[in-house]
């Protein structure tokens, strides 16, 4: 998930790529930087204000954040953009892929945190903890002979490469550099890119409508198309490879190679796709268009019994939760019987938004919690009182494409006893990223930090496990891989649990029939629920 915020404790890094210093600082009893979508599972600015509901009405304070939109990534990653899936709230106005809290606005200087520190901190921290005791002044100090080193290689570059080189796309090479074995939601975005991921969270931009991957080789890897847009009319699929945009491969060092699928509306792109259990590459033309994703949609299964389908969070994705909720009960004559939440290959975006989400249905109990090397990226987040629901029983619907602040959101209600999880293990990305601007229009969106669920579980490349697991119906000819998570990702964080017998990776689940099976789960006696919230 990414966090658009500047870390005061970053300001050394920040100032060393040019960054201004911009906002106030966040202390640890303030809610630290937020996130937002793809890179993976990554669009994630902060949100404008937004009244939507009377839960946190009188809870207006003060933001940091600026009022335009982007995940994320943290999501969750930025649509059309290579950079991850992929962003505390309150039930008045949605936030962004960063873990929040429960408050009305989605900055990261509003609402603030539950005061309690998240407990045990993972015994694999150590180093986290020797960091934080540590001088930071010390930490920021760049070894001279490192310096000469990339001094006496640029010269060389300048004075012997076969071609002149311009000094400013050479410098800007060695900045994406920096960022791109760190792991893969690190990542340097330039003015235009900075903006496109900004836009993101607003919900409109011009595009295709997919969430993107890049790879080590410049490749773009489909994290999931977005509901009802060009690229999901045009077939595009979960874990499909696009190896050239309008027959032009792509390049290992040329940065955001994700930039040809935006473009004026109507306009056409062709994509080159490598799909699993096809023999050869083959090609899609897909129109572009302005891409108003409706994130949040919803009917009735049966009389009594709800379903809502949240395929990405956006700025105003909880308030929409909070409308849709109000129209099923309406039907429903007032009161839902039970609710299925559909978040198959939701790639995340904004997390305070996931965040509000969860405190709508949850009465008390923490809902994210988040641990990283410097002590303003720790932070834990509770609900306040009031069950939009009234205690119905809910099932979530998750796949190997749903990440970040969908894991978010399904480990905060099923470790809470709040509802039952269905479905395919997730795609198990736990991280958080800062993202942060600098004074030339560019952004560095880096890591900062890992995300635990209530139970003090980090998923990071590991996935939410189901509680009901559904396999995809597949046909004879049909490979797609079953191998599609954060941790077949190059260079990814190590997760605490990624390697332990039996953590396979899960599948994407298309078409009706896991509705159906949700369905099925929901209906059985509601004190089956109450078992949800003791875990593996």
């Amino acid at each position: 998930m990414s966090l658009r915020h500047p870390l005061r404790s970053l300001l050394p890094l920040a100032l060393a790529f040019g960054a201004a210093p911009a906002l106030s600082q966040v202390t640890p009893a303030q809610q630290p930087p937020v996130q937002q979508a793809p890179e993976t599972p990554a669009s994630d600015k902060q949100a404008p204000d937004k009244q939507a509901s009377d839960k946190h009405a009188a809870e207006q304070p003060a933001a940091d954040e600026p009022a335009a939109p982007p995940p994320t990534p943290d999501a969750a990653p930025a649509k059309d953009q290579a950079v991850p899936p992929a962003q505390a709230p309150s039930k008045d106005a949605p936030a962004k892929d960063a873990p929040g809290q429960k408050a009305s606005e989605p900055t990261p200087a509003q609402d603030k945190p539950v005061q309690d520190k998240p407990a045990d901190k993972p015994a694999d921290k150590p180093a986290a903890a020797k960091a934080k005791k540590g001088d930071d002044a010390g930490d920021s100090k760049v070894p001279i002979e490192e310096i000469r080193r990339y001094v006496a290689v640029y010269n060389a570059v300048k004075q012997a490469y076969v071609e002149p080189v311009d000094d400013a796309k050479l410098m800007h090479s060695a900045i994406r550099g920096l960022l791109f074995d760190l792991d893969p939601h690190s990542v340097y975005l330039d003015k235009v890119a900075a903006e496109d991921f900004d836009e993101q969270s607003r919900g409109a931009y011009d595009g295709i409508g997919v969430e993107l991957q890049r790879q080590p080789d410049g490749s773009l890897r489909v994290i999931s198309p977005i509901d009802d847009t060009p690229a999901a009319r045009a077939g595009i699929k979960a874990g499909d490879l696009i190896t050239a945009i309008d027959g032009k491969p792509f390049k290992v060092d040329e940065g955001d190679s994700s930039g040809p699928l935006r473009g004026p509306p109507g306009s056409k792109v062709v994509l080159t796709i490598v799909r699993e259990g096809r023999d050869k590459p083959f090609d899609v033309t897909v129109a572009r268009e302005t891409i108003r994703v409706a994130s949040v949609k919803g009917r009735m299964l049966e009389p009594g019994y709800g379903y809502v389908r949240v395929s990405a969070f956006q700025a105003d994705t909880a308030a929409d939760f909070e409308s849709q909720l109000e129209k099923l009960k309406t039907q429903a004559g007032g009161k839902l019987r039970g609710l299925v939440i559909d978040l198959r290959s939701n790639p995340g975006g904004l997390l305070t938004s996931a965040v509000q989400i969860a405190d709508d249905l949850l009465e008390k109990g923490k809902i994210v919690s988040t641990r990283g090397r410097i002590a303003i990226s720790d932070a834990e987040f509770g609900a306040t009182p009031g069950d939009r629901l009234d205690g119905a029983p809910v099932v979530v619907l998750v796949d190997a494409g749903s990440a970040s602040a969908s894991e978010v959101l399904a480990g905060a209600l099923r470790d809470n006893g709040r509802a039952r999880v269905v479905g395919s293990r997730t795609f198990g990305k736990g991280s958080v990223q800062t993202v942060l601007p600098l004074d030339n229009g560019d952004s560095v969106k880096l890591t900062t930090a890992r995300y635990y669920t209530p139970s003090g579980k980090s998923i990071q490349a590991l996935g939410i496990i189901p509680d009901v697991l559904l396999r995809a119906a597949k046909s004879e000819d049909d490979k797609r891989p079953s191998y599609y998570s954060e941790a077949t990702l190059p260079g990814h964080l190590h997760g605490d649990e990624e390697d332990a017998p039996g953590t396979n990776a899960g599948e994407v689940l298309e078409g009706d029939a896991p509705i159906a099976s949700a369905l099925a789960e929901l209906k059985k006696p509601v004190a089956t629920a109450a078992d949800a919230g003791v875990r593996r």
